[in-house]
């Protein structure tokens, strides 16, 4: 299969992507479009939440918010967590994992 890979316009959230080629092989050309998007790694922040929670950003494509006992309740847990992670890792995926 041949075919062109144009960008047809870069937008705050990444270049939305244009693929001619003949895809079904009756001679003409198709178009599929998708996104495209490099997004850099994002440090990990921390901020108070309009209801006084505390808010990391960083981890995921929304913050994860809890309140300050909530916050402290998981940290006493951290050993634990480390130890269910360990016990679990073959079971476990990480993000960009294919799947198992």
């Amino acid at each position: 299969m041949q075919g062109i890979f144009q960008a047809e316009g870069i937008y705050r959230y990444g270049t939305r992507l244009q693929l001619r080629a003949d895809l079904d092989g009756d001679g003409n050309d198709e178009s599929v479009f998708f996104w495209w998007s490099r997004r850099a790694a994002r440090p990990t922040t921390l901020k108070v939440s309009e209801k006084g929670a505390v808010s990391m950003y960083g981890l995921g494509r929304f913050p994860v918010t809890l309140y300050k006992e909530q916050w402290k309740k998981l940290l006493a847990m951290a050993g634990e967590i480390e130890q269910f992670i360990q016990a679990n890792d073959h079971i476990l995926k990480s993000k960009g994992d294919p799947d198992k």
